[in-house]
């Protein structure tokens, strides 16, 4: 099973569950995720979610088989973008407890929750230029709401990935554990679930509303789906595959 769902009384644990590919986000694991929420944001026995994953990590990116073949086309057309759209559309308090690898689309899954929490073996970044792309998920734009412009530029150009305490030092998470992000997450979780939900979700769309209002969402995928065509994406994926220096031209 892609996503393990395990209620816990008035919040619910959501575990991101392929650990062979370090819970890459393919397509039917996202909508299982997108499928989840959703009912879960109409259970007035679910205050809260905290979501994490399988084996020491959270989610290594996106699954690179699905965008090898992918064409602009596609892109426009794509399902993710719904599942990425009902994901973001929970409303109730999500917590995201992040050991392991977040790249790419898993840092771009944990950028959308509400409570972001670092375990001492976290890494994230949007590698995504690596592969000719960018971000297609909204990633770039939230980190630079939450970093600025510099701190961004800076990882989504060059797909520098951080560690555990840097991103905590810059802001990108809230909370830092010693040990696994579970530690300070669950009981973060347990707290949530006992506060006004009604205030909680009134808050939560509160803030979306403020941190996102400007964003440059749509130009952001326009360009993902764009480049989807070019050669140098065809390359970066290669290369990634068989493990060398990719050789761009622009092209």
């Amino acid at each position: 099973m892609d996503l393990i769902v395990e209620p816990q009384g008035a919040w619910t644990r959501l575990v991101l569950n392929r650990p062979q590919a370090k819970n890459a986000l393919n397509t039917a694991l996202l909508a299982q995720l997108a499928g989840v929420l959703t009912e879960l944001a109409g259970d007035p026995a679910c205050r809260a979610v905290l979501l994490t994953g399988a084996d020491g990590n959270f989610a290594a990116g996106a699954d690179i088989g699905e965008i090898e073949g992918k064409s602009s086309a596609d892109g426009a057309a794509d399902p993710r973008k719904a599942h990425w759209a009902r994901i973001r559309a929970f409303p109730k308090p999500l917590v995201a407890a992040v050991d392991g690898f977040a790249l790419g689309g898993g840092f771009e899954l944990a950028l959308m929750a509400d409570c972001f929490v670092l375990g001492a073996t976290a890494r994230v970044g949007l590698p995504e230029t690596n592969l000719g792309l960018i971000p297609g998920a909204g990633g770039a734009q939230r980190l630079l709401s939450l970093v600025g412009r510099a701190r961004a530029t800076r990882l989504v150009l060059t797909g520098e990935i951080l560690p555990a305490a840097t991103a905590h030092d810059w802001g990108i998470a809230g909370w830092l554990s010693d040990g696994t992000a579970e530690e300070i997450a669950r009981p973060l979780v347990e707290k949530l679930a006992e506060r006004a939900p009604l205030a909680l979700q009134a808050a939560k769309a509160a803030l979306v509303a403020g941190a996102e209002g400007a964003l440059a969402l749509d130009q952001e995928r326009a360009a993902f789906e764009t480049l989807l065509d070019t050669a140098d994406k065809a390359e970066g994926i290669r290369a990634f595959r068989e493990k060398r220096k990719p050789g761009f031209i622009g092209q």
